[in-house]
């Protein structure tokens, strides 16, 4: 499982001319899902995310997270995430999870996160979005299940 976590003071998704997820200041969470994912995966990164100390406490050290601050997060499923760039210039995919598989898992992700309390608007699933953000800092982290990177 692979997310792309970027700290925001904004952010939207729009389908169709439609926004249809909106946040303020929090997190927007890229999220893709691979063939061998589990919901153990899924756990660690809910985990991961909800924990991560992104925001700035009173001496401005990123110290707090989404939690303390009472931020909100915006889910948006990636299968691009799962983009093997390393021959020739088309990327292969061929080691996304199948979209039925990672709908089901993402949809737990999100649930996972409500469970925290956290508010959490999404995309749509498998539709042709336009992400709208303003990225605070920048802070943009990188984050695997299986560690590799």
């Amino acid at each position: 499982m692979r997310s792309v976590v970027q700290r925001v003071t904004q952010a939207s998704v729009t389908v169709e001319g439609e926004i249809v997820g909106r946040i303020g200041a929090g997190l927007l969470v890229l999220f893709g899902v691979g063939q061998g994912d589990t919901v153990s995966d899924l756990d660690w990164m809910v985990d991961k995310i909800v924990g991560l100390r992104l925001f700035e406490d009173e001496e401005g050290k990123m110290n707090r997270s989404i939690q303390d601050v009472g931020g909100e997060i915006l889910m948006v499923s990636q299968f691009t995430l799962y983009g093997d760039c390393r021959k020739g210039k088309r990327p292969s995919f061929s080691t996304a999870a199948p979209p039925e598989m990672a709908k089901n898992l993402f949809q737990q992700a999100v649930e996972k996160m409500r469970g925290y309390g956290l508010h959490v608007e999404t995309g749509i699933f498998q539709a042709e979005m336009q992400v709208a953000l303003v990225n605070d800092g920048p802070v943009t982290l990188l984050i695997d299940s299986e560690k590799n990177f």
